[in-house]
């Protein structure tokens, strides 16, 4: 956070080795900081700029899909941050979901998912 090197101070979202990056700091008082603004950001600490530019790109199609369902209204005054974290927790369950569904085979509703009979 501050700029210093991390030093044996490290934080996972979640402790989810598995979806997250290990993020060091150079002290408590750093990882404090940085745990609590990951967790205010679904684990994302210091965004890359093409995830700041997709999150800005996509506001428009949200507020398109609010309007269209009649839900402007309550997000019309609220601030870029506050409609970023919807967008951001939004892909991230869409994200964890498809990693989670990877290792398991989609069924199609066909007779080939059937295992063939010997």
């Amino acid at each position: 956070m501050c700029g210093r090197e991390g030093r044996g101070f490290g934080y996972v979202h979640r402790l989810r080795h598995d979806q997250y990056p290990l993020y060091r700091f150079c002290s408590m008082r750093c990882l404090e900081v940085g745990a609590e603004i990951a967790k205010r950001t679904n684990g994302m600490i210091d965004k890359t700029a093409r995830e700041t530019q997709a999150i800005k790109d996509a506001r428009p199609l949200f507020a398109e899909a609010l309007t269209a369902l009649g839900l402007m209204e309550p997000f019309f005054h609220r601030t870029a941050e506050d409609i970023d974290r919807l967008i951001e927790a939004a892909v991230t369950g869409y994200v964890e979901s498809m990693q989670r569904q990877a290792g398991v085979k989609e069924r199609t509703g066909t007779a080939f998912d059937d295992p063939i009979p010997f």
